[in-house]
């Protein structure tokens, strides 16, 4: 048979194992929150570390590849005119007028990739972005309007 308890002698065994009846206090809502913060912001500092880590460790690869693929590129471009070249003087041209055939098309080429290059430059501005926000303003920005 069971002994029933009376509710202080529950109240006086909760108090002295460290239970309470009573829900936890503001001060005790907001501890709680404030380390969940701080748990969330660790995990969320800790996601950023790792993935600038990896878009890092990925640039240089990038970066290695790029210069790889450069290096395949000039040489593919030289074999090709080379070959160009080797055309040239067996179907009877003198090879320094082939030679310099070569170098003009590569000065030609040159020429209109700068040309192309220098042209787009102008986007790199932001040029209608600036006439956007100077038409609202009604400020003149570097002489344009």
């Amino acid at each position: 048979m069971q002994a029933q308890l009376s509710p202080d002698e529950i109240a006086s065994a909760n108090r002295r194992d460290g239970a309470s009846s009573e829900p936890p206090g503001v001060f005790d809502s907001v501890k709680s929150l404030g380390g969940s913060l701080y748990g969330l912001a660790h995990d969320h500092l800790r996601i950023i570390s790792l993935e600038t880590r990896l878009a890092g460790e990925s640039l240089v690869n990038m970066i290695a590849a790029g210069v790889v693929l450069a290096v395949l590129v000039v040489s593919a471009w030289l074999m090709l005119v080379a070959i160009g070249v080797m055309l040239l003087v067996d179907s009877g041209v003198v090879i320094i007028a082939a030679l310099l055939l070569a170098a003009a098309v590569n000065l030609g080429i040159a020429f209109v990739l700068f040309r192309a290059i220098r042209n787009m430059s102008h986007h790199l501005g932001f040029p209608a972005t600036i006439r956007s926000l100077g038409n609202k303003s009604g400020a003149v920005h570097g002489g344009e309007s």
